[in-house]
């Protein structure tokens, strides 16, 4: 367990670390579902699930990962 090697702090924030990423690809997909009148007649790109703050969720996303390839990185190969 993360948690149980670090001391203070540094296992809450290891922890926040790997919420980040699912947390904005999930915002992602929330909001390209959202289609709500408004802001489709509100948005310049009416109908494309990728406009406004799509891209920039999927962007965070990507650059939070940094945590959960650490954590994978650091498990041995199975076998």
């Amino acid at each position: 367990m993360i948690a149980a090697r670090t001391v203070g702090g540094a296992g809450l924030a290891k922890w926040l670390g790997l919420a980040a990423s699912p947390t904005f690809a999930a915002m992602a997909v929330l909001t390209s579902l959202g289609n709500a009148p408004m802001v489709i007649l509100c948005s310049g790109t009416t109908g494309f699930p990728l406009g406004g703050m799509v891209p920039m969720y999927l962007l965070m996303s990507v650059f939070h990962a940094s945590p959960w390839l650490r954590l994978i990185a650091s498990h041995p190969a199975p076998g």
